[in-house]
């Protein structure tokens, strides 16, 4: 896929206003950084992500934004309203979104989400096949027909986990339960929003999250992303939005604050080491 590909791709939503006239900017999440400085964004690529350093608010800019698209979070299937967002709601209710077609697909996703999900689904399987174990201890002596009937259900909760998500999260890593997760919750046309989702990825599986935007991409997937990776900040055609500038500007790659630390740093680590 060439640059080209990534920016002329199917944008969903195009247009972000903020109007916060008469609210109280001494208060969050309006004395936010980001928050008081941004009026207007316009998304123009397929993949946008916000930089920044902590502190900037590209978290809260992005819980607001899913509140505002009623995006669901993965982790609670429902659309975002834990006391974190909550705490964005008046924010959302200040966003006007224009799109360029509207769409229902899609999902929020913070790290920490992620892994309270994994455990639920583990701790979900678990139960189900706790009670296949039941049944059979309990069935022992009847016919086999009325132990297939009984564990029925449980049994059909246990495949259709298995064939989404694998047989055993417990046997993958982080990284790669998080990649599995990912590409099985993935529906084509929808708009996909990821507070720093390097947390759960290695180098290496960052690369393949770039791999699986990538593919999305071409099924007319639309991403907004908060990171402080160079990598995923690398993903082709990507419009980087940098909000430690007031206003938030669009940089190139090669401009982004923490790509030139990581070079400097790569190319000689013990300067910056005796400096500590």
């Amino acid at each position: 896929m060439t640059i080209e590909d990534m920016n002329t791709g199917l944008i969903h939503l195009r247009e972000l206003t903020l109007e916060t006239d008469g609210v109280d900017d001494g208060e969050y999440p309006f004395n936010v950084q980001t928050v008081k400085n941004i009026s207007q964004l316009t998304f123009t690529s397929s993949v946008t992500i916000f930089v920044g350093e902590n502190g900037s608010g590209k978290s809260t800019l992005l819980e607001g934004l899913a509140m505002a698209v009623g995006s669901v979070a993965i982790g609670r299937e429902e659309i975002c309203r834990d006391e974190a967002c909550k705490a964005v709601a008046p924010l959302a209710a200040k966003m006007n979104l224009v799109w360029n077609k509207r769409t229902h697909r899609g999902f929020f996703l913070r790290a920490e989400d992620f892994f309270g999900y994994v455990q639920h689904i583990r701790s979900l399987r678990k139960e189900m096949l706790d009670e296949i174990a039941r049944i059979d201890q309990d069935y022992a002596g009847r016919s086999d027909y009325a132990r297939t009937q009984a564990k029925g259900p449980a049994a059909s909760s246990v495949q259709a986990m298995d064939k989404r998500y694998g047989e055993d999260l417990d046997a993958h890593s982080h990284g790669e339960s998080f990649l599995t997760i990912f590409q099985s919750r993935f529906i084509p046309k929808g708009l996909y929003l990821l507070d720093e989702p390097e947390a759960a990825l290695s180098p290496l599986r960052q690369l393949g999250l770039i791999s699986l935007i990538k593919q999305m991409v071409l099924q007319d997937a639309q991403f907004i992303l908060a990171t402080h990776s160079p990598i995923l900040m690398a993903i082709p055609g990507a419009h980087i939005l940098d909000l430690d500038q007031s206003p938030p500007v669009y940089r190139d790659y090669q401009e982004i604050d923490q790509v030139i630390l990581y070079r400097a740093f790569l190319d000689d680590p013990d300067a910056f080491i005796r400096r500590l």
